[in-house]
């Protein structure tokens, strides 16, 4: 599968070879909804807590006596029925939202979002997008030209760190490191950048 490469201007200076195997692979939905189901999962955290009638912090004294008043037998004001009391079956922060999944099936998901970026000419791939200097408003020029919108997944390596400082600023833009691929920015996007560098490390981890 070949693609046009591009220079930081717009510009067409080359093609890309892609493999069918990552960029040509049948996409498969439900996968990558389990991916995704599980990407967020994983990132949730336990925050809500309540507390039980046991850890209430009231007096442990009969609220008033067992017999003669007519009501009913009550032994603390911490029961759940009352106001200020304890609750029953309350979310509590020992919960685990952790998912698994295993590997093969993730790097799967993620044959299965590129070949839908492909398939919907999402993906633009580039020379070169590293700038000599972080540089916000030229790297807004450089993304739009190149890619007709701002509202981009910029895929980088480690030796483009100028083109995330550049990028971390933009409201609509993400710049992610290669080796940090996952499902949910490839799909949060209109457009995903992916320069030379980094899909030679793309080919090698998911090839």
């Amino acid at each position: 599968m070949q693609l046009p490469v591009y220079d930081k201007s717009g510009k067409e200076v080359s093609t890309a070879e892609l493999p069918d195997g990552i960029f040509g692979a049948e996409v498969n939905v439900g996968l990558m909804h389990q991916a995704y189901v599980r990407q967020m999962a994983n990132a949730r955290q336990s925050n809500a807590h309540t507390k039980t009638r046991g850890e209430i912090n009231l007096t442990k004294t009969k609220w008033y006596r067992q017999k003669g008043t007519g009501r009913a037998r009550h032994g603390a004001r911490s029961a759940p029925i009352f106001v200020g009391g304890g609750r029953a079956h309350g979310p509590r922060n020992e919960r685990n939202y952790t998912q698994k999944m295993p590997k093969k099936m993730r790097r799967q998901a993620l044959r299965s979002a590129l070949s839908a970026l492909i398939r919907d000419e999402q993906i633009v791939v580039v020379d070169d997008i590293s700038l000599a200097e972080p540089k916000t408003k030229t790297m807004h020029d450089t993304l739009v030209k190149v890619a007709g919108t701002a509202n981009v997944l910029v895929l980088y390596t480690a030796e483009q760190k100028v083109t995330s400082q550049s990028v971390h600023n933009l409201p609509n833009a993400t710049a992610l490191h290669v080796n940090y691929l996952n499902i949910r920015d490839l799909l949060r996007h209109d457009k995903v950048v992916i320069s030379l560098d980094a899909l030679e490390s793309i080919k090698a981890h998911l090839g």
